[in-house]
């Protein structure tokens, strides 16, 4: 775990446009200078600036830039490597029947509106296996070697050939020389291929495959798009039915071992999965904590959700990864509220439940506040039965304990704390008040695939219990409007859980104390609209 430096921010806001990284360390350097060298300190030397200048060129520069190059050496962020997916497809090979074929396919681009597109994400049970971000792509794993030219193989990806006009709109395609050399797959040929290498595939006798998309468009100018990827599929299947006599039990087609097959290797996470994600979990902390500084009974749900990304954004994150949710009020108790469209939270608590998409991998971290800095007495009560519902689960989290445990024990928490409060008089009424499951994977996914068995080490959960209590709800009106949940992200660890994302305050007295700091942005003022409106 990190802890906090609350000027980190300040420094990133204030940061000019040159270097952040050079001026900071040339501002330490001239320090040092001027404190141990004592020919500075000589005022004759001091009043020459033409003499120190050629004085720092000559012996000080070259140290400044081996500094620079050492700390950006060491500030690498982490990120997956060939060799991890490479690892990842011999492991689904290793468990691939003789005479199989499985074939993984590339995200479709999915259209926002006429003719703009949302930003293009990849599959990620394809990315797993190939580290590709291409679309129009499909990756085929065979449970027998097939020659292909002069060589034999058990992995072919079929990409794009390159396109200068493609490369005009979206950027550079890679085409399969170039993706064979960079991502390390024993064959890489053009989409133009696919069609006819799955005709010449004999004694096929057990496809697996992944659902098929259902929203793929038909690119009229690409003849080789994803639609047509997926038809070629599917003809491949109907012709190898059609081959087969009624009677005939040993073929097969499935599209369940495939997903148990690889969800199952997604659930416990490598040590450079694990890097990636505690970057985007500190990421989606601080993002937190520079909201509870930041915000006031006046500032909107969207203004806060922009705050998060932004900090998303300046630590590197490309993408959130799912749509933020900030609910103000009864607006948290819908949950998954992703309108975000109160132009003022009040004096009311806000849930805001928003997580960083780093080098692929997302954080799940949620935290609910008082806009004005105070808990009341009653979000106060309500508050620590959630806390200590979420404190339990995270205990209960330990290698070998059901995936259903934490839930277990909170929601054991959650119902006797509102017995006590008499909100609920029966324990089959606390599902009204906590609708929802307490823990899940995440990876790749925010919602990652897994076995939901016991819980295993290396695995990544959130234990997420809550408490929403609607304005409609039948119970003392002083409860009405209460929405309260408390995220974190835990690893599995042999010697017990990590909370990823405890550098959030989650405590009333740590929280109340964090909003009453200031905020870099309190001197962020933007012009009024109509002052700039002829």
């Amino acid at each position: 775990m990190f802890s906090y430096d609350s000027r980190v921010l300040h420094r990133h806001f204030k940061s000019s446009k040159r270097n952040h990284l050079s001026t900071k360390c040339y501002m330490r350097l001239i320090k040092w200078c001027f404190s141990h060298l004592g020919f500075f300190k000589n005022r004759r030397i001091l009043c020459n600036l033409d003499q120190m200048l050629i004085m720092f060129r000559l012996f000080f520069f070259p140290l400044l830039l081996c500094a620079i190059s050492l700390q950006s050496q060491s500030e690498a962020p982490p990120a997956l490597d060939v060799s991890f997916h490479k690892e990842r497809r011999q492991m689904v090979l290793d468990k691939l029947p003789p005479n199989s074929i499985s074939v993984v396919f590339s995200a479709p681009i999915r259209n926002r509106s006429n003719d703009v597109d949302h930003p293009y994400h990849q599959n990620p049970n394809f990315y797993y296996l190939t580290g590709f971000q291409e679309a129009h792509a499909v990756l085929v794993l065979l449970g027998t070697p097939t020659e292909i030219g002069d060589s034999s193989t058990q992995e072919i990806l079929f990409v794009r050939d390159r396109d200068p006009y493609y490369a005009l709109w979206e950027g550079d395609i890679k085409g399969p020389e170039a993706t064979q050399r960079e991502f390390g797959i024993d064959k890489v040929l053009s989409t133009t291929r696919f069609s006819s290498f799955l005709s010449s595939l004999l004694g096929i006798n057990t496809i697996y495959h992944f659902p098929l998309f259902n929203d793929v468009r038909d690119q009229s100018r690409n003849a080789f798009d994803l639609f047509a990827l997926q038809a070629a599929f599917n003809g491949f299947m109907f012709e190898q039915t059609q081959l087969r006599k009624p009677e005939d039990t040993t073929f097969t087609i499935d599209q369940e071992v495939l997903p148990s097959i690889v969800g199952s290797l997604r659930e416990i996470k490598t040590e450079q999965e694990i890097a990636i994600l505690k970057q985007a979990v500190a990421m989606s902390a601080i993002g937190q904590i520079e909201v509870m500084r930041a915000i006031h009974p006046e500032i909107s749900e969207r203004e806060l959700q922009g705050i998060h990304e932004f900090v998303f954004k300046k630590y590197g994150a490309k993408h959130v990864g799912y749509p933020s949710i900030v609910g103000a009020g009864a607006h948290g108790c819908v949950l998954h509220y992703t309108a975000n469209t109160s132009e003022q939270v009040g004096n009311q608590l806000v849930l805001m439940d928003v997580g960083a998409e780093f080098q692929n991998y997302t954080a799940d971290v949620t935290r609910t506040i008082p806009a004005n800095g105070t808990f009341t007495k009653e979000q106060a009560e309500i508050y620590n039965i959630v806390l200590a519902a979420q404190n339990a689960g995270i205990k209960a989290s330990v290698v070998g304990a059901s995936f259903s445990d934490p839930h277990r024990v909170a929601r054991s928490v959650i119902q006797q704390g509102l017995t006590d409060l008499g909100i609920i008089e029966s324990a089959e009424e606390v599902r009204t008040y906590f609708p929802h499951g307490t823990s899940h994977y995440i990876g790749l996914d925010v919602h990652d695939p897994g076995t939901y068995g016991p819980l295993q080490a290396n695995s990544v959960i959130t234990v997420e219990p809550g408490i929403y209590i609607p304005p409609n709800s039948p119970c003392d009106p002083k409860w009405l409007g209460i929405a309260i949940r408390i995220e974190d992200d835990i690893l599995i660890t042999p010697s017990g859980p990590v909370n990823l994302s405890a550098a959030a305050p989650r405590e009333i007295d740590k929280i109340e104390k964090m909003i009453a700091q200031d905020s870099p942005l309190d001197e962020f003022v933007l012009p009024v609209l109509d002052s700039i409106i002829d």
